[in-house]
C-alpha cells in the first residue's frame, strides 16, 4: 500500500478547504499516542529542537536528558503509518496533498535523505574533510620532520595499532554492533530505560577488557614488532612508539561506544569532530616536542590525541544518558541480551579482516629499502580521502537503516541502501578520477619539502595511481558491510567474503613484490577489496535487504564510464596547466564537469539529480 492510498484515521477531524498543508519540520515527526503526523503548531513544537545548522539530533533520537528514549523516526503511532514510505523528515503523503507534482515542493520520493539527514550529512562531510586535512597537516609534518627514513618507518609500524584499534574500535566493529544495538534498545518503546540498561551491561566490561588488552600490548610490543615488521632494521625504536600508541586500544575503545550511542540517538556533530581533535593533538606534541623526543614525540601525541577524542563526545554522551552513572554501575540487561558472542564474533573477525590488508602491506614492505612504508602509508591516507567522504552519508544513514530493521520495515531500509550505494559510488569515482589524474601534483603540493625529495614524491604518486584502482571496492565494502549487520542476529558472510579477499591481497601481494616492489603490493590491495566488494554486493540481496543486484551495478557501471572519461580528461590536461597548483585548480573544475557530462550522456540518474539541483539552485538565486 502506497502512502497515497493508506486511509485516513477514523476519528480525524474534517477540515475547512485552505492552503496546502507545508512539509514537516525534519527534526519533528510527531510523537505520543494518536498524535496526527503533520506538522505542529508553534505553542506545541518541541522546545529542544534546534533549527540552526549543528548536525545534532537529525530525526533520529529525542535530544534532552529525560525525553523518551524512543527514536523520532520509529515512532510509528497507527495514525502516522502512512509516513513509513517515506524517509526521515518527510510529512506523509496525507499531510502534502497539494505539494505533489510541484517542482521543488514537491515531497521527495522514498529513499531520498529528509533534510535533517542532509545537515547531518553536510556537518559529518565538513567535520571529516576537516579531519582529513588536519591527517594531511600531521603527514606532512612527520614527512617534513623525519622524510621517508627508517625513523619514520619505525613510527608507521607502531601507526598499525591506531590503524587497527580505529578499523576495530570507532569505524566498523564498534559502530557495526552497538549502533544497531543502540538502535534497537531505543525502539522498546515499552522500556523507557533500555540504553541505561545496556550501558550498565556492557561498557564496565568493555572498559576492563579493553585496559587488558593495552597493558597486554605494552609489555608484549617487542614481540608485536617482529610480528609486523619481521625485516625491519631499527627494532628498539618502533617498540618504544608501539608502547605509546598501545594507549589507543583504551582511548579509542571509549570514543567508539560514545559515537555509537550518539549516533544511534541522531547526534553527529561530535563522532564527526573527534578525527580533528585526534589530529590536533598529534600535531601539536610532534612539534612541541620532536626536538627532544625524534620520532617518540609522534606516537606520544597519537596518545594525547586519544584522550582528545574522548573529551569531544563526552558532554554530549551524557546530556543523552541523563548522567554518566551507568559508565560505572555494571548489571545485566533485563531480557534477551541486545549484544553477545554469537553476534561479536563475526563483526570483529569482519573488521580485523578488512584491517589485516594494511598489516600485508607492512609485512612485505619490510624487507624492502627504507622508505618503502612509508610511501604506502602516505599513498594509501591521499587516495582513500574520496572512499572516506563518500563513506559519509552511509555513516548518517547507518542509524535510519538498523531503526528499520528493528521495527520490521525492510522496504524503508532496501530503499535506503540502494540509494547510499548509489551516491557513495558517485563521490568515490568522481574522487578517484581526479586522485588519479593529478597524482604527482597532489603528492608535490602536500608532501615535497624538507626530507621528502623528488624521488619519494614520484614514487608515492605512482602507488596512489594504483592504489586509486580499488577504491570503489573499499568503499563498496563500507557500505554494505552496514546493512549485513543492521538486523542484529549473527551473520557470517561478511566475514567469509572479506577473509577470500584477504587471501587473494596475500597471494597476489606476495606475487608481485618482487617484480614490481611497492606497486605491485598496492595492486594487490585493489584485487582483493574489489573481489570482497562483488561477493558483498551480490550476496546482500538474498541474505538481510533484497537490493536490486543488477540494477545498483548498472547505476554503478555507468559511472564508472563517466569516470574513466572525466580520468582520460584529466591525464591530457594536467600536464599542460601549468605548475601543481594552478594544475590541480583547473581539475577541481575540468573533472566534476567532464564526470557530470559523460554520466548525463550515459543515463545516469545521479548526474540527472544533481544537474536538475544545480539548476534549481541557479535559478533561485537570480
Amino acid at each position: 500500500m502506497t502512502p497515497r492510498d493508506t486511509p485516513a484515521p477514523r476519528a480525524a477531524p474534517a477540515r475547512r478547504p485552505g492552503p496546502p498543508a507545508p512539509r514537516v519540520d525534519p527534526a519533528w515527526q510527531g510523537g505520543g499516542s494518536g498524535t496526527p503526523a503533520g506538522p505542529p503548531p508553534p505553542s506545541t513544537r518541541p522546545a529542544h529542537v534546534d533549527p540552526a545548522w549543528t548536525g545534532e539530533d537529525a530525526g533520529l533520537a529525542p535530544a534532552r536528558p529525560g525525553a523518551p528514549d524512543t527514536p523520532r523516526a520509529v515512532r510509528d503511532d497507527p495514525p502516522v503509518r502512512d509516513a513509513e514510505a517515506l524517509p526521515a523528515g518527510t510529512a506523509p503523503a496525507s499531510a502534502v496533498p497539494a505539494a505533489r507534482g510541484r517542482g521543488r515542493h514537491a515531497a521527495p520520493r522514498g529513499g531520498r535523505l529528509g533534510r535533517g539527514l542532509v545537515r547531518a550529512a553536510v556537518v559529518s562531510g565538513v567535520l571529516t574533510v576537516a579531519g582529513a586535512v588536519l591527517g594531511l597537516l600531521r603527514d606532512q609534518t612527520i614527512a617534513h620532520l623525519f622524510g621517508a627514513s627508517s625513523e619514520s618507518d619505525a613510527f608507521l609500524i607502531a601507526w598499525t595499532v591506531p590503524e587497527l584499534a580505529a578499523t576495530l574500535l570507532i569505524e566498523d566493529a564498534m559502530a557495526l554492533l552497538l549502533v544497531p544495538a543502540f538502535s534497537h534498545a531505543l525502539a522498546r518503546k515499552d522500556d523507557p530505560g533500555a540504553v541505561r540498561d545496556l550501558v550498565s551491561a556492557t561498557f564496565p566490561r568493555l572498559f576492563a577488557v579493553l585496559v587488558g588488552v593495552a597493558a597486554l600490548l605494552m609489555a608484549g610490543a617487542p614481540l608485536v614488532v617482529r610480528l609486523l615488521a619481521p625485516g625491519f632494521g631499527d627494532p628498539r625504536l618502533a617498540v618504544e612508539c608501539t608502547r605509546l600508541t598501545a594507549l589507543t586500544v583504551l582511548t579509542f575503545g571509549v570514543t567508539g561506544y560514545f559515537s555509537a550511542a550518539l549516533r544511534a540517538h541522531g547526534s553527529f556533530l561530535a563522532p564527526a569532530a573527534v578525527y580533528t581533535a585526534y589530529n590536533a593533538g598529534i600535531i601539536a606534541t610532534t612539534l612541541a616536542l620532536h626536538s627532544l623526543w625524534g620520532v617518540r614525540a609522534a606516537a606520544a601525541g597519537v596518545a594525547v590525541g586519544g584522550a582528545l577524542m574522548i573529551l569531544v563526545q563526552a558532554p554530549g554522551f551524557a546530556r543523552h544518558l541523563g548522567g554518566l552513572a551507568p559508565l560505572a554501575r555494571p548489571r545485566r540487561t533485563r531480557g534477551t541480551p541486545l549484544i553477545g558472542a554469537a553476534l561479536l564474533a563475526p563483526v570483529v573477525l569482519f573488521a580485523v579482516s578488512r584491517q589485516a590488508q594494511v598489516l600485508v602491506e607492512r609485512f612485505l614492505a619490510a624487507p624492502l629499502p627504507a622508505g618503502a612504508i612509508s610511501h604506502l602509508n602516505y599513498a594509501q591516507k591521499v587516495a582513500q580521502m574520496p572512499m572516506v567522504l563518500s563513506l559519509m552519508v552511509c555513516t548518517v544513514t547507518f542509524p535510519v537503516v538498523a531503526q528499520a530493521m528493528a521495527t520490521g520495515d525492510r522496504e524503508r531500509a532496501r530503499r535506503r541502501v540502494e540509494e547510499d550505494l548509489a551516491m557513495a559510488g558517485t563521490v568515490v569515482l568522481l574522487g578517484t578520477a581526479y586522485v588519479v589524474g593529478y597524482a604527482p601534483a597532489i603528492i608535490d603540493v602536500l608532501f615535497r619539502r624538507g626530507a621528502f625529495d623528488a624521488q619519494d614524491s614520484a614514487t608515492t604518486a605512482g602507488v596512489m595511481r594504483v592504489y586509486a584502482a580499488g577504491l570503489l571496492g573499499h568503499c563498496l565494502v563500507g557500505a554494505l558491510g552496514r546493512p549485513f549487520f543492521s538486523a542484529g542476529r549473527p551473520t557470517w558472510f561478511p566475514a567469509a567474503a572479506m577473509a577470500v579477499g584477504l587471501a587473494v591481497t596475500v597471494a597476489a601481494g606476495a606475487a608481485a613484490v618482487g617484480p614490481y616492489g611497492v606497486h605491485g603490493i598496492a595492486a594487490a590491495n585493489a584485487a582483493g577489496i574489489s573481489v570482497t566488494a562483488l561477493l558483498l554486493l551480490h550476496g546482500l540481496g538474498s541474505r538481510v535487504v533484497v537490493i536490486e543486484v543488477r540494477a545498483i551495478g548498472l547505476r554503478i557501471g555507468r559511472l564508472a564510464l563517466a569516470a574513466a572519461a572525466a580520468t582520460g580528461a584529466a591525464l591530457i590536461a594536467a600536464p599542460v596547466t601549468g605548475g601543481p597548483v594552478v594544475s590541480l585548480a583547473a581539475g577541481v573544475l575540468l573533472v566534476p564537469l567532464m564526470f557530470l557530462v559523460t554520466a548525463r550522456a550515459l543515463g545516469a540518474p545521479e548526474a540527472v539529480h544533481l544537474l536538475a539541483l544545480v539548476h534549481r539552485r541557479l535559478r533561485h538565486d537570480r
